[in-house]
């Protein structure tokens, strides 16, 4: 299900966008910039925010790949 961005307040949304850059751990760049960068392409209407009610997880995808079908999202 998509997330509209613009509806989280901006701590929740931070904070969304933190457990995503430092989900997988092997990024080791500054992750203030990285999530940064990742709240600068959702303002711009590059990446786009979906929840998977399966997972219980939120992932940010590029708004020119579609979305996964449901429990698709990892």
């Amino acid at each position: 299900m998509r997330i509209p961005h613009e509806q989280l307040l901006p701590a929740a949304l931070r904070a969304v966008v933190q457990e995503f850059v430092t989900r997988d751990g092997t990024d080791h760049s500054l992750v203030e910039r990285r999530i940064e960068t990742v709240l600068y392409q959702l303002d711009a209407g590059r990446v786009e925010l979906y929840f998977d009610g399966e997972t219980g997880t939120c992932n940010i995808v590029p708004v020119d790949v579609n979305p996964p079908a449901h429990g698709e999202l990892k």
